[in-house]
């Protein structure tokens, strides 16, 4: 008969040791991982959607007002206004701006916009802004996340389908779950090596429709930018496909991507020795194919065209000019805006120095003009929640009805 199995001094500590050890590597992923440096609070009551406004309101007050310094534009999607500073992310009530729901990070907001009916929110990591989370605008909600290399800083384009994302040196373009579809510029270890069709190019601006992806960049030893044409959704996200690349004619000056419909790019190009400035539209080839002369040259901005009842309508950094749909042409210019409008009761309402002016958006026939007192703002960006008319002034989100 065997002795039963004794357990000696040297086993116990060896399993204390054990137990010690574990708990150790547990805490340690504990103190580093992101769940330790996030709170999370859900809102579970009702998020009514505001009735759409039935007139243009004779005049505006303040209802309430916001630090929104990750955010370019106001976040709007059904009944909740997301505001963006430091490293939270807060869903608000329109009419009295009350917190309904709050994720929030020891980590920086680079940036953040409504894209899908989410709040998708870009917070800086080792590898630059590339640690992204979808919040529900509804709830709060987390819902898809990613985390890869990114430039810093970062913008945030909404191109429907998809969300491109891109800094001085590298783009992503993203599905509503995340995933990526595209990855171009730089990349710090490739897994396919010369599977970028160069690298060392800084990244202008970018849009992008079902069809194509447009970059514009500028790239060492070229004289002019460069504009790139690729597939929206290639085989392989880590191999960029190339319907056309190829150096502008013109030289010289300021150049930016306005739009992207169907296979067409619009691209402007500010005046020269032989042209005014102008919008010039290729084809998926990269063959020109229209110019379309435009009153005076843009200002500074970086935005691309926005749909606004039924047009394309495009803040110059200086103007907003209305394009059509189907051949960039424009149709019609608000001179001296401050940023880019939104549709309420049926007019487009634009931003202008003390004032809110009401457009019709097919003729650009001045109405109503809404005066608003903000004092010293050189851009304003207006989006509009039911009877609610939201501006971002600078790093300011103010509520006013």
């Amino acid at each position: 008969m065997l002795a039963p199995e004794r357990r000696t001094r040297t086993d116990l500590l060896v399993a204390a040791a054990l137990v010690v050890t574990a708990l150790v590597a547990a805490s340690v992923v504990w103190l580093s991982s992101d769940a330790r440096g996030t709170t999370s609070t859900i809102w579970d009551g009702p998020v009514p959607t505001p009735a759409a406004a039935q007139a243009l309101p004779r005049t505006l007050a303040e209802l309430w007002r916001a630090p929104s310094t990750a955010t370019t534009a106001p976040v709007v999607s059904g009944g909740t206004i997301a505001t963006a500073d430091g490293g939270a992310v807060v869903g608000r009530d329109p009419q009295s701006g009350e917190e309904r729901w709050r994720y929030d990070r020891d980590r920086a907001l680079c940036a953040v916009t409504e894209a899908w009916g989410d709040v998708v929110s870009a917070y800086r990591g080792p590898r630059g802004c590339g640690q992204v989370t979808a919040l529900d605008a509804g709830s709060g909600a987390r819902g898809a996340q990613r985390s890869s290399d990114a430039d810093d800083p970062i913008r945030l384009v909404d191109a429907g389908s998809h969300l491109i994302a891109f800094g001085e040196s590298r783009l992503e373009m993203w599905r509503s779950d995340l995933v990526r579809t595209v990855e171009y510029g730089r990349v710090d270890a490739p897994v396919n090596p010369n599977a970028q069709p160069r690298s060392g190019c800084e990244l202008i601006s970018a849009d992008s429709g079902a069809e194509v992806l447009a970059v514009l960049e500028q790239c060492a030893n070229e004289p002019t930018n460069r504009l790139t044409l690729l597939d929206p959704t290639p085989d392989d996200s880590t191999k960029p496909e190339e319907f056309a690349s190829s150096v502008l004619p013109e030289a010289g000056g300021d150049s930016r991507i306005v739009a992207v419909v169907g296979d067409r790019t619009a691209v402007y190009l500010a005046p020269d020795d032989n042209d005014g400035p102008r919008i010039e539209v290729f084809d998926s080839e990269g063959v020109l194919v229209d110019t379309h002369a435009l009153p005076r040259p843009a200002g500074e901005s970086d935005d691309p065209a926005l749909e606004r009842g039924g047009m394309l309508v495009w803040w110059t950094g200086r103007d907003t000019v209305a394009l059509s749909t189907t051949d960039f042409a424009p149709q019609w210019t608000v001179e001296d805006t401050l940023g880019n409008g939104d549709i309420m009761a049926g007019s487009l309402l634009l931003p202008v120095e003390d004032a809110l002016v009401g457009v019709d958006s097919r003729t650009g026939e001045p109405g109503p003009r809404i005066d608003v007192e903000r004092g010293a703002v050189s851009a304003v960006n207006v989006a509009v929640a039911g009877d609610v008319v939201v501006e971002q002034r600078g790093d300011e989100l103010v509520a006013l009805r």
